[in-house]
């Protein structure tokens, strides 16, 4: 797998002009843009992915469906779509796509070898998927599975050690989630 380049962004989340390899944009420390995509089923169930055992951040864990980083040159729609279809082997459309918030997120892990400051956006997509007929991507996602919202309610309140715990955007999430789906 080649090696990705990103954009790098200043502290406000502007283009600075010079672009770096993923590697070293985590080894520096330098502001760049990410986004989440959360998938919905129409009974408002969210699809979750268990990160491969081989990934640098987080492996063996529950995560959102969908993930990554805007790669040079590309805005964050254009990820999303692109992300949906390699992690999860499903075709989107830009249009399927709701934009929910952003965020900044800093974080150091693995002794500070792996500095993530990121810009985040977040998108929903509702679509009623088999996940039986998805194609995950091998190096990225091992199985996903649909749990309920007062599930992530859970996984939050416990601090679950299976689960990646997003404590700024999962409650934001679980308070959209449950406008639309629980009335």
């Amino acid at each position: 797998m080649t090696e990705e380049y990103f954009d790098i962004l200043d502290e406000k989340g502007n283009k600075t002009g010079k672009k770096k390899l993923r590697s070293e944009v985590h080894r520096d420390g330098d502001w760049h843009k990410a986004v989440y995509v959360w998938i919905v089923n129409p009974k408002g169930q969210i699809l979750m992915q268990l990160r491969h055992p081989q990934k640098d951040l987080d492996p063996n864990m529950w995560d959102a469906a969908v993930a990554g980083h805007n790669i040079a040159g590309s805005d964050s729609l254009d990820t999303a779509v692109k992300e949906v279809k390699e992690e999860i082997g499903l075709t989107i459309d830009k249009n399927d796509l709701e934009y929910l918030f952003s965020h900044t997120g800093s974080t150091a892990r693995n002794n500070g070898e792996f500095i993530n400051n990121s810009f985040y956006d977040y998108y929903l997509l509702v679509k009623d998927i088999d996940v039986n007929k998805l194609k995950l991507q091998e190096e990225e996602v091992t199985t996903v599975k649909f749990i309920e919202i007062s599930e992530l309610e859970r996984v939050l309140a416990e601090n679950d050690e299976k689960y990646v715990i997003h404590s700024y955007s999962y409650p934001k999430i679980i308070k959209i989630l449950k406008e639309r789906f629980q009335k």
